[in-house]
């Protein structure tokens, strides 16, 4: 018997359901290409004050108390019984490891293990009043990235995407430049149920070597940091030809099944591969940089993965990526030898961020850029054994600057020893609302709907900190 020309599926949905089926085709396909493009995305809710997002991500938790977070009583009580409830038992308080410094008109107190970006403390918005669920790594990096220790949830960056579209075509609106492999992984820059095309574009790992060392011998510059960007077997005419081929085929099976978003994401993903060829060599090309860039950076200075990322970083930003993401290349999960590791961090980061910051100023950049540094929480007032500090996510610090953001601002506090935030205390929901405010979204309005229900970044609390805007 010849097969039937539909299925019994396609039967019972064009004649039993009727109209009623008609409708809802009709709802999908309108979904389908309201979702289709991230270059047609209605106007931001308000002004925006920031056009783009630099994260800079410090994972593991940074100690608050000996970087920005200046606790003369803590100093004071050092040695001294903890007395902080069952998890401090036995434990002693400890004091700042290395001394703080106060800097710039507005006196913010930095860690003397800043002392590059403590040149800039009145362009910071010091944060010291974050708090967040868990002090587990996992959960608690996943949250600051999803909003949610417990579920897939869509990605800060992928929000962004989702409200406000991409500014270049031919490059992905969300970047994320070396992410960690663990602690969630791909969850932290992944799209979950937002349209596929909203999620983090990865560079890093087999893509991004330390060093082309065979590029080194002909110039002290490495090349492109991304493999496999450009096809050496065909022309680029013969891959468009084959895409749209491709193209095609999957178009006739979206037709058919009228809403598929892996379809609708598979032929953008295509699409932009095709577009990146063009731009994407150019823009991570970083031997175009003069040499005053590339050493204020720190380029060429030993181990200088951090610094190339920063610089890869504003060059990104330049060419219209919405979100760029930057892990640091240190672990701050300082359990012991806290002085020696803390310095170890702090000098493999200082330089480069303290550079992007001068960059982005220098080009006009910094005003409309959203520079974020935050670790996934804090560290305990008290010792860990002798020498290190224990997960503390009860009070722990941040920075934000540009992008409309009050510099010079000391905002929130944890109590006299650092242990808990109880000033204008900033949950991560109310961090997230502040952040896509800044980008011109209003998070209460900035939904997704998906299982019966209307998702957003902050579930179903998250308020603003109006205090930070400039």
């Amino acid at each position: 018997m010849d097969a039937l020309p539909f299925s019994r599926r396609r039967m019972l949905q064009t004649t039993s359901s009727g109209i009623g089926w008609l409708a809802f085709s009709a709802l999908a396909q309108q979904a389908a290409a309201s979702e289709g493009s991230l270059f047609t995305r209605p106007a931001p809710h308000f002004p925006a004050r920031a056009k783009r997002v630099i994260f800079l991500t410090m994972r593991g938790g940074p100690s608050h108390v000996d970087l920005f977070d200046h606790k003369p009583e803590l100093l004071r009580r050092s040695g001294q019984a903890a007395s902080l409830g069952r998890d401090s038992t036995g434990a002693k308080l400890l004091g700042p490891i290395h001394p703080f410094l106060q800097h710039g008109q507005s006196g913010q107190w930095i860690s003397s293990q800043y002392p590059l970006l403590a040149r800039h403390a009145d362009d910071l918005c010091i944060i010291n009043s974050m708090h967040t669920d868990l002090p587990n790594h996992a959960q608690a990096f996943g949250q600051m990235h999803t909003g949610s220790f417990q579920f897939v949830r869509p990605s800060l960056g992928a929000w962004t995407l989702y409200g406000l579209g991409s500014e270049n075509e031919n490059l992905p609106g969300f970047i994320t430049l070396n992410p960690p492999a663990d602690n969630g992984g791909s969850q932290n820059y992944g799209s979950a149920f937002l349209p596929p095309a909203c999620q983090g574009t990865k560079i890093g790992g087999s893509q991004l070597p330390e060093l082309y060392a065979a590029l080194l011998k002909k110039d002290e510059t490495p090349g492109p940091p991304m493999k496999n960007i450009a096809n050496p077997q065909i022309s680029p005419q013969l891959q468009r030809a084959q895409l749209d081929l491709i193209r095609g085929m999957n178009q006739h099976k979206l037709q058919r099944e009228v809403h598929h978003p892996e379809i609708e994401g598979a032929i953008q993903s295509f699409e932009l591969a095709f577009r990146m060829q063009s731009q994407v060599p150019e823009v991570l090309d970083l031997r175009d940089e003069p040499e005053s860039v590339r050493k204020l950076y720190g380029i060429g200075q030993g181990k200088d993965q951090f610094a190339r990322q920063c610089l890869l970083a504003r060059r990104l930003a330049e060419a219209g990526v919405r979100f760029i993401e930057i892990a640091s290349p240190t672990h701050w999960d300082h359990h012991n030898l806290l002085k020696d590791s803390l310095a170890k961090s702090c000098a493999a980061t200082d330089r480069p961020i303290a550079a992007l910051l001068t960059d982005l100023k220098a080009r006009g950049m910094l005003k409309d850029t959203l520079v974020v540094w935050a670790g996934e929480f804090g560290r305990t007032p008290y010792a860990q054994g002798t020498d290190g500090r224990d997960h503390n996510h009860k009070g722990y610090s941040i920075w934000m600057a540009g992008g409309g953001v009050k510099g010079g601002l000391t905002y929130g506090a944890t109590d006299e020893i650092g242990h808990k935030a109880v000033q204008d205390p900033m949950h991560i929901h109310d961090w997230h609302a502040t952040m896509l405010h800044f980008l011109g979204l209003d998070h209460t309005q900035l939904t997704y709907r998906y299982g019966g229900r209307s998702f957003r970044l902050t579930n179903v609390s998250g308020k603003v900190a109006s205090g930070i805007l400039a």
